[in-house]
């Protein structure tokens, strides 16, 4: 059995039709030793190989339950991570391409949230105040950090439902790192605005006083996903005067503005679901990434179904883009060889302290 990595370059410039071949190939070598997870934004020349397809959520899951030697993610860096934490010991979890990250998640690393943790520290007991809650797009790190001080992780399929938990551990949330979907859930739960705060990490008590650290409920980390920041109320606003009887749905990462004014709020299973089994004939205008907008309006086109995109710029998620053919076809070739290449492996202690976070979101959930 080769040992010795095929490498990249092999691969690089190689025509798409060329790896599509090999990919098919490379998979039939490998038969149920691999198993193929795809996010719901994978661009859709990767999306096709996907054994296993979903959100966030659905995807922790089903990396809990494979039992194949390989879980090869085409999806973001924090999605292999998860799926390295919550499967066997003796699986490998593997990303195609390590470029593939997350700038939201990246907007919050241990560093900043360790020295926020301390400057709460100093104006009211952090871990009796606080509870920990980590968007499910972070590092492993700060997922470890949730499970090490009585948190949770979420995603934006059960935001709700972790805050509802978050609540009855300590009367406070510290929620990072995507502010919208921290503030949307606070206020479809009846939080007002005033008691949600941003906590900007480059500043002093994250820019905030001490008398509006001890208002707040729900403390929001300032960050963002750059892909939904792109929708704005005036897309709605158009789309509406356009076509009346429309109707808007949008992904709870967007800013609370277009939350607010869209008819649906949810994840992209929520999304998926809600359109599918919409009446025939409906017109939606739709929040969320390019390439599942893409996908799911070919798919309900038969229905008469009109599906469009929110906005009038091209936006997609542009690290996930990374996972290419090119990356996938040689990812599964030197898997094919017994050549281990990109895997992803969270330190155990981490790993653990991660597992306690993402156990208890799955049980509560």
């Amino acid at each position: 059995m080769q040992t010795a990595t095929i490498a990249f370059d092999r691969f690089n410039q190689l025509h798409d039709d060329a790896c599509h071949e090999r990919i098919r190939a490379a998979r039939a070598r490998l038969g149920d030793r691999a198993v193929l997870l795809g996010h719901h934004y994978q661009r859709a020349d990767v999306y096709q190989y996907a054994d296993l397809t979903g959100d966030s959520l659905k995807l922790s899951r089903l990396a809990s339950q494979a039992d194949a030697e390989y879980i090869v993610f085409c999806g973001v860096h924090f999605m292999a991570e998860v799926a390295d934490i919550m499967s066997k010991p003796h699986q490998k979890a593997i990303l195609p391409d390590l470029a593939a990250g997350c700038s939201m998640a990246d907007m919050a690393n241990l560093a900043k949230v360790e020295r926020c943790w301390r400057e709460l520290n100093e104006v009211l007991n952090a871990e009796e105040a606080f509870t920990p809650v980590t968007y499910i797009n972070s590092a492993a790190d700060l997922k470890a950090f949730c499970g090490e001080h009585g948190g949770i992780v979420c995603t934006s399929s059960n935001a709700g439902t972790i805050a509802q938990w978050a609540f009855a551990q300590r009367p406070k949330i510290l929620f990072f790192p995507d502010q919208h979907l921290g503030r949307w859930t606070g206020y479809t739960m009846g939080i007002p605005l005033d008691e949600m705060m941003v906590w900007d990490p480059d500043l002093e008590l994250g820019g905030l006083t001490v008398e509006q650290i001890h208002k707040a409920r729900l403390l929001l980390w300032k960050g963002h996903c750059a892909v939904h920041q792109m929708f704005q109320p005036a897309h709605i606003l158009k789309f509406r005067n356009q076509h009346p009887d429309g109707l808007v749905i949008a992904h709870p990462e967007c800013s609370f503005e277009v939350c607010k004014q869209s008819d649906y709020v949810g994840s992209t299973e929520h999304i998926v679901k809600t359109i599918r089994e919409a009446a025939p004939n409906t017109r939606w205008l739709v929040g969320t990434e390019l390439n599942l907008v893409n996908r799911l309006a070919e798919e309900v086109k038969p229905e008469g179904k009109i599906v469009q995109f929110m906005s009038p710029t091209v936006c997609m998620c542009s690290t996930m883009q990374r996972i290419d053919p090119q990356h996938l076809a040689w990812t599964l070739e030197n898997l094919a060889a017994g050549k281990v290449v990109n895997q992803i492996s969270v330190p155990q202690h981490e790993a653990g302290l991660a597992r306690l976070a993402l156990e208890r979101m799955l049980a509560v959930s």
